[in-house]
């Protein structure tokens, strides 16, 4: 087997699992924090992926339209936060679910009436064009050893955040006691829209960057919050290390088994099976992950409130 392969494929991986972390983080601060089910989650991830390829398109500026595109997702996180989610707060998950999945709906139709029905395309810019050579005979592209940059960054940001800070206090005394830090003078509505913008921000900066690599266009957000869903579950619910660990496992597994499922099969089958039966293994095996991590750990790896 191909060393340089495989290691190529394992930064594939890793690539694939720090923009999960960062789609996933959101969702389970979320959940964790309002207990609130956000399917809409994938549709502000698209929104940031358009108004980046937007903004970058009249600006020219790649870095423009990403400052952007994150942004714009955060205010689009508020504005939904204080005129739809702070009704559902005190609803059951059915009543959270069908409004959530009416935003997609809206979401998809405005952006079809706005950008238009062709998908747009990000350019990548200049300075992140090129490749590296890394040790093992190596040579990965710069912009995704860049999204690994980043998704480091951000996971370092929110423990920072989540664990050293006084607002990181808040939010953590939110998952377990709302009523009584609400009781003890905390803004608890100043704080849910806080934590719905931050995972916002965060769904939009990944819609930004994953724009460079694939068409800009409606649904694309709906892949993605299934994954960042099988993610949370992985890693436990309302947990930003289970998010991080959850991510990373669904990101290698999944990269690895559609590259080299295939050609293990075809040891034993002719070339027409063999990537017929891989193929199809290959797009089950994040959820039979799932399914073992729920039979060994029905909460995940690290459940928020274990």
């Amino acid at each position: 087997m191909n060393i340089a392969l495989v290691l190529e494929q394992l930064l594939n991986g890793v690539q694939l699992g720090v923009m999960l972390f960062t789609m996933a983080s959101g969702l389970t601060l979320v959940f964790g924090v309002m207990g609130l089910i956000n399917l809409s989650h994938g549709s502000l991830y698209m929104m940031g992926a358009f108004i980046c390829a937007y903004v970058a398109g009249i600006t020219g500026s790649f870095w423009i339209g990403l400052l952007a595109g994150a942004l714009g997702a955060g205010v689009m996180g508020a504005i939904i936060e204080l005129v739809v989610i702070r009704r559902l707060y005190d609803r059951d998950h059915l009543d959270q679910v069908l409004a959530t999945f009416a935003l997609i709906l809206i979401f998809s139709e405005g952006t079809s009436w706005i950008f238009g029905a062709s998908p747009l395309w990000l350019d990548m810019p200049d300075l992140l064009s090129g490749s590296v050579s890394l040790p093992g005979g190596v040579t990965y592209p710069l912009y995704r050893l860049m999204i690994i940059g980043v998704g480091i960054v951000i996971a370092i940001g929110l423990y920072l955040l989540i664990s050293r800070t006084r607002i990181g206090m808040r939010i953590r005394a939110g998952e377990n006691d709302r009523e009584m830090i609400g009781a003890l003078g905390v803004n608890i509505s100043a704080l849910y829209t806080f934590v719905f913008a931050v995972g916002a921000v965060l769904a939009g900066l990944a819609g930004s960057l994953l724009g460079v690599l694939q068409s800009v266009q409606v649904g694309m957000g709906e892949p993605m919050l299934i994954l960042a869903f099988v993610v949370i579950v992985i890693g436990g619910i309302g947990s930003i290390k289970g998010a991080l660990v959850g991510a990373l496992l669904v990101g290698v597994v999944d990269t690895l088994g559609r590259i080299f499922l295939p050609g293990l099969f075809s040891l034993v089958l002719d070339n027409a099976d063999a990537t017929s039966v891989g193929s199809a293994l290959a797009s089950m095996l994040i959820y039979l992950l799932m399914a073992v991590v729920l039979a060994v750990k029905p909460k995940g790896l690290f459940p928020a409130n274990a």
